[in-house]
C-alpha cells in the first residue's frame, strides 16, 4: 500500500460536483493519496447553479464524503464561495467541527500572508442581469465538456490525440485570452496595494504560479486551475509552492484506501446543502 503525501496545504477549486464535467473519481483518488494539514476549497466545488436532483452520481458523493473524512481525521478544511455555490455565502463563517465556510481567507505562510479568494469579484458576468446569461452559458460549457469526452473517446480507440474544444476556443478568442490576462493583472495589482505576498484564485479555469510586479512592488500570483479540465491543484509545502497536475489515466483507488468507507462518513451538513 503507497503512502500518502505529507503536505502542508492543498488547494482545489471550480470541482462543479453535479455536473458532467466533474472528473469526482480523478478528485477522489488525489484526495485519497495526500494528508495535508489544511485543506482549502476555492470556490465552485457544488455546481448549485447547475445542479440537478436526477443527476448527482455516487462518485461525487463521496468527494463530500472524503472532504468530511479528513475533517473528521484532523485536517483544517476550509470552503471558500465561488460563484457557481454562492448560494453558500449567506452562510459564510460558519464554523463545523474542522470545517469552516467563508467568502475569503488570509493564511500566514512563514512569515508571508496568502490572501485567498475564488475570483468571480472580478467577472462583472456573474451578477446582475448578467448572472442569467452566465447560468446559461455555465449549462452550455457543461454540455461542451460532455460532447467533447465522446469524441475524445472514439479519438483514442482510432489511436489519435485528445483534443479540448475549450481549451482551443479559449486560445484563440482575443477576448477570452485577453479577460485572463486581466483577471491575473488586477488580482495581483489588489493584492501588492494590500501587502499580501501571494494571492491565490480560482474562477477562471487556468493553473498559474508567477511572480507579478509593478512599481508598487512584487506579488506571488497563483491559480488552482479545475477539475474539470486541468485536473490541477496547488500544493504547499517546505515553504513553496507547487501545481500538481494529476495524471488521469494513473489508477491510484486500491493504494490508498483505508479501513472506513466514503460510505460510513456522516455528511448530514453536506446533505443539507446538496438539498437546498
Amino acid at each position: 500500500m503507497k503512502p500518502k503525501r505529507v503536505i502542508d496545504i492543498a488547494v482545489i477549486s471550480d470541482v462543479h460536483l453535479g455536473t458532467y464535467g466533474c472528473h469526482a473519481k480523478e478528485l477522489l483518488n488525489y484526495l485519497k493519496s495526500i494528508h495535508p494539514k489544511q485543506l482549502i476549497l476555492n470556490g465552485d466545488i457544488i455546481d448549485i447553479w447547475n445542479f440537478s436532483k436526477s443527476y448527482f452520481p455516487k462518485s461525487h458523493m463521496n468527494v463530500l464524503r472524503r472532504i468530511m473524512k479528513m475533517a473528521n481525521n484532523g485536517v483544517e478544511v476550509i470552503y471558500i464561495t465561488g460563484n457557481h455555490d454562492d448560494m453558500l455565502r449567506k452562510y459564510s463563517d460558519l464554523k463545523f467541527g474542522n470545517l469552516r465556510l467563508v467568502d475569503k481567507y488570509i493564511v500566514e505562510l512563514d512569515n508571508k500572508k496568502a490572501w485567498v479568494f475564488h475570483g468571480d469579484i472580478f467577472d462583472s458576468t456573474t451578477s446582475g442581469s448578467a448572472k442569467f446569461i452566465a447560468k446559461l452559458g455555465g449549462k452550455g460549457y457543461d454540455l461542451l465538456i460532455l460532447l467533447n469526452r465522446m469524441v475524445n473517446w472514439c479519438l483514442e480507440r482510432t489511436g489519435r490525440e485528445k483534443m479540448s474544444f475549450s481549451k482551443k476556443v479559449k486560445d484563440s478568442v482575443k477576448k477570452a485570452v485577453s479577460f485572463i490576462n486581466n483577471f491575473e493583472t488586477t488580482a495581483a495589482e489588489l493584492a501588492i496595494e494590500n501587502g499580501y505576498d501571494y494571492v491565490i484564485c480560482g474562477h477562471i479555469h487556468k493553473q498559474q504560479s508567477k511572480i507579478v510586479s509593478t512599481n508598487k512592488g512584487s506579488v506571488h500570483y497563483l491559480n488552482s486551475g479545475d477539475w474539470v479540465e486541468n485536473l490541477t491543484s496547488l500544493e504547499y509545502t517546505d515553504a513553496t509552492w507547487t501545481i500538481y497536475q494529476h495524471n488521469e489515466n494513473l489508477i491510484m483507488q486500491h493504494e490508498y484506501e483505508d479501513s472506513e468507507s466514503e460510505e460510513e462518513i456522516n455528511i448530514s451538513f453536506l446533505d443539507k446543502i446538496i438539498a437546498i
